[in-house]
């Protein structure tokens, strides 16, 4: 199956690229300031001690979001963005062995996701070697590959490095240190002998000469002192972490949420958590689970085994992992070939191919977590009959049971949850235990306590809620339970009483078909007052469901162009418009791109915008080797060209308007090939920006005549509309502020504001009569109402209300005096309101008007 990137990766690299871009001529702390003042939060950079201009950054991904795989990707926008290196060297640091071994395999695998990654970064040119490995990269490596080394914290890490191979002088590395440019700092010297005083052949110095990129996947060990002191030796060029589990101190640029996952359908939720009373029960329940869930998933279109997993006790205990094993045999009567075991000592999972569809395992039994890196999404169901468990080895099960096979959602309904089997006498408080862990895998507070779940609203799955209170039967029999399903099931609990009786509880909303059930499985002298606690439960208050959990619909109209006489969404009308590149002059003036050439330093000035590179000597790669013998400006032009390219550029023109624009900086600004072959990065951003321009110049007008003009075509029509999903909310942050909304579309689920002033905003929408409900737009390309501007970019308004007489708003805060982009937003809002034929209206909302208004009066006289 083919790989999809998700957007919530396209999103989080982009804001990183955006990130080092501001970085590379801002400084790290500046650079951070203002993306994350753009991105609407406050949060305070914090260098690394010894390094305070190296960039170190954060991208928060939960359990199950791909972290290896963008930290691949986030290689060449390093590359290219941040250390202008055709080939930089890569660190790759991870806290365990296992997991080392695991990284290796994926970086090194052929067609995996990982490895792809990389190759297709660097055309191919990838070295990917363990760090015991390191005496096997020669000079030529580093000049013609990217070079990728992965180790653990460990291997670098020590107070005396007498003791690591990777400090030690090692002749092997001899070549890497011929003819050292002079001016590298910090290089630890040779300290006896005829050599003294030189610089050690160790691959630890090695890594100081070319600043390599470090990636850290999981960061809890990485903000130790020792670790600073490894930086400060090995003097990365930047610091990337990617974990699910920030640290105090690491610089969060962005946040993937558990919805986000979700949304993208990369794993499963919500967790359907079942509590019993016993161990046995528990198993017993979580081996049922597994067998609906196995017929159903005998339907689907790709094969699906779904696999339980069991946590043990330790020896010594009750409930062993040979108890456990003979209660599945013996009680839940499945044959041992169908069960494996995954200890220390037992190693049943290891060479095995759970995705084999001849393979026969249904139940994995273990004490502690499964092996680091081992991953199969055909997990389903999660059952804890351990009276003492870590909390960590919970989390990573349950990581396990959360991961969606192939990252596509399933054809049934059931096939998209996790499902969770404990003992109440191990789980007291099994919900808020529940939620604990998933905060510690990565989710948010507010999605913990939505994604766990005794049962599901009606008609909503990936939003849900706290089940209401349960209701509580008196049986004189067990009840037939046979013709539950397995959410019905999730929702029964048998329990006895403190005086022995025999109790049914009753968990969520009994709707009408549950209610027949319930009635039809207990014994018939029990019926009467069944249905007589079931009126009594239908009497009580109960919660109200949201708009979205009662499957109300929320569409908004959208703005639309003639196409070929046919009317398409205007976003889709204005992406298409191709514009020629060479109605534009083929050249850089010094206010575009200024070159000064001093000691080996190349000082540039990019639309005034001031960076340095330093040279030092590094060899150019192969296909710039020959520039310096008077090669002409072809390869520079090949080079150049596909980096330049778009998809409303003709190649051909592009090819052309490059050509000339080098033509003109070699004949006309006498800028020497060897010294553009250098800066050849910089070049490539002032190429760039110089592009961006002509084309910012060509879609103003071209969006203001197909807009704006006398012959507009524009219309605002339900025929192609917008519609918010009622089934998903893919917020990367949320609102967790004491003011309760009562008319948000998705009920207390909500999406953060930026401000506070948005936030009242927020509340005069909310309290307004007309108001029949209303959204937190967000930000997002497949999942929010949005409306073109000229850049090629798109506004996302803040809010989006459906009034009483079905009428739709569109609301925009700005706190402050409109500046351009503002005046843009106003005019395309206003633009969809006009042509809507009075069946939306659009609000830019500001503090108080010029009129004197608050917010809340603005709203309500537009309304009017």
């Amino acid at each position: 199956m083919t790989f999809q990137r998700k957007e919530y990766q396209e999103t989080a690299l982009g804001i990183l690229k955006d990130y080092l871009e501001s970085a590379r001529v801002n400084g790290a702390a500046d650079g951070f300031a203002r993306i994350t003042r753009d991105l609407g939060l406050s949060r305070t950079y914090k260098p690394l001690p010894p390094l305070p201009e190296t960039p170190y950054l954060c991208l928060r991904i939960p359990t199950g979001g791909g972290k290896t795989y963008m930290a691949a990707r986030s290689a060449s926008i390093a590359s290219n963005v941040y250390l202008e290196d055709e080939y930089p060297v890569i660190l790759w640091l991870v806290p365990t062995n296992v997991i080392r071994q695991q990284t290796l395999e994926t970086l090194q695998k052929p067609n995996h996701p990982n490895r792809e990654a990389l190759m297709d970064a660097f055309k191919g040119q990838v070295k990917v070697l363990d760090i015991s490995e390191f005496t096997q990269i020669r000079p030529q490596d580093l000049r013609d590959r990217t070079c990728v080394v992965v180790g653990t914290f460990a291997s670098l890490r020590v107070k005396d490095t007498d003791g690591r191979k990777v400090y030690a002088h090692n002749e092997h590395l001899e070549p890497h240190f011929v003819n050292l440019p002079t001016g590298i700092e910090g290089l630890d010297p040779i300290e006896e002998g005829a050599e003294k005083g030189k610089p050690k052949y160790s691959f630890r110095n090695l890594l100081t000469i070319h600043s390599p990129l470090v990636i850290i996947d999981e960061s809890q060990n990485a903000a130790t002192k020792l670790m600073h002191e490894v930086f400060e030796r090995i003097q990365p060029a930047c610091v990337f972490e990617f974990t699910a589990t920030p640290t105090a101190n690491s610089n969060i640029l962005y946040n993937v949420s558990a919805s986000q996952l979700k949304h993208e359908q990369m794993i499963k939720l919500p967790i359907v958590l079942t509590e019993h009373q016993t161990w046995g029960e528990a198993i017993q329940d979580a081996i049922l689970t597994r067998n609906k869930l196995a017929e159903i998933a005998a339907k689907e279109p790709d094969f699906v085994r779904p696999i339980v997993l069991i946590q043990a006790e330790e020896k010594g205990r009750e409930v062993t992992v040979d108890v456990v094993e003979k209660f599945l045999m013996e009680t839940c009567r499945i044959p041992r070939e169908h069960i494996a075991i995954a200890t220390g000592t037992q190693r049943e999972l290891d060479g095995v191919n759970l995705f084999d569809p001849n393979n026969k395992i249904e139940a994995v039994i273990t004490i502690e977590a499964l092996k680091e890196g081992w991953d199969c999404s055909f997990a389903y169901v999660f059952c804890s009959v351990a009276t003492v468990h870590s909390k960590k080895d919970v989390e990573q099960l349950l990581g396990r049971v959360l991961r969606m096979p192939y990252a596509r959602e399933r054809v049934h309904t059931e096939l998209n949850r996790a499902y969770a089997h404990v003992s109440s006498t191990s789980w007291t408080k099994a919900a808020e235990q529940m939620e604990d862990c998933l905060v510690d895998m990565g989710f948010d507070k507010l999605e913990a306590e939505q994604y766990t779940q005794v049962q599901l609203p009606v008609n909503i799955e990936p939003v849900a809620f706290k089940p209401q209170e349960p209701v509580v039967f008196i049986l004189t029999e067990e009840p037939d339970l046979s013709k539950f399903d397995l959410v019905e099931r999730s929702q029964l609990k048998i329990e006895t009483g403190n005086d022995n009786r025999l109790l049914l509880r009753v968990s969520g909303n009994v709707t009408p078909e549950l209610e027949k059930k319930i009635i039809a499985s207990v014994q018939e002298e029990d019926r009467p007052k069944v249905t007589q606690t079931i009126a009594q439960y239908h009497q009580l208050p109960k919660r109200a469901l949201s708009p979205a959990e009662r499957g109300e619909p929320f569409v908004v109209p959208q703005l639309t162009l003639l196409q070929d006489g046919e009317p398409e969404l205007a976003e889709y009308v204005l992406d298409d418009h191709l514009w020629n590149i060479l109605d534009y002059p083929a050249e850089l003036t010094e206010g575009d791109f200024k070159i000064e050439e001093k000691a080996s330093t190349y000082e540039f000035d990019i639309k005034g915008e001031k960076l340095t590179y330093r040279f030092l000597g590094k060899q150019l790669p192969l296909d710039f080797s020959d520039t310096e013998s008077g090669l002409t400006d072809l390869q520079l032009t090949r080079w150049l060209e596909p980096r330049l390219r778009q998809p409303n550029i003709r190649p051909e023109n592009l090819l052309e308007f490059t050509r000339k624009t080098l033509k003109q900086l070699l004949e006309k600004r006498n800028i020497p090939l060897v010294t553009l072959v250098r800066a050849r990065f910089q070049l490539l951003k002032a190429m760039a920006a110089k592009i961006k321009e002509y084309q910012v110049k060509d879609s103003k007008s071209n969006y203001q005549a197909l807009l704006y003009g006398d012959n507009t075509t524009a219309e605002t029509t339900y025929d192609y509309s917008f519609k918010f999903d009622p089934n998903s909310y893919p917020a990367s942050d949320f609102y967790h502020g004491r003011y309760q909304f009562n008319n948000h579309y998705y009920g207390s689920v909500i999406g953060a504001f930026d401000t506070e002033e948005e936030l009242e905003c927020a509340k005069a929408i909310d309290q307004c009569n007309e108001v029949k409900y209303w959204v937190r737009n967000l930000v997002h390309d497949t999942w929010a109402f949005r409306l073109p501007l000229s850049n090629g970019k798109f506004f996302y308004p803040d809010f989006v209300a459906l009034l009483n007489g079905g009428r739709v708003m569109v609301v925009e805060y700005k706190g402050e005096h409109l500046i351009e982009a503002s005046q843009e937003k106003k005019n395309i809002g206003e633009k969809w309101e006009d042509k809507s034929n009075k069946m939306a209206l659009f609000l830019m909302a500001v503090k108080r008007d010029e009129k004197g208004r608050d917010v809340y009066k603005q709203i309500e006289d537009k309304i009017k």
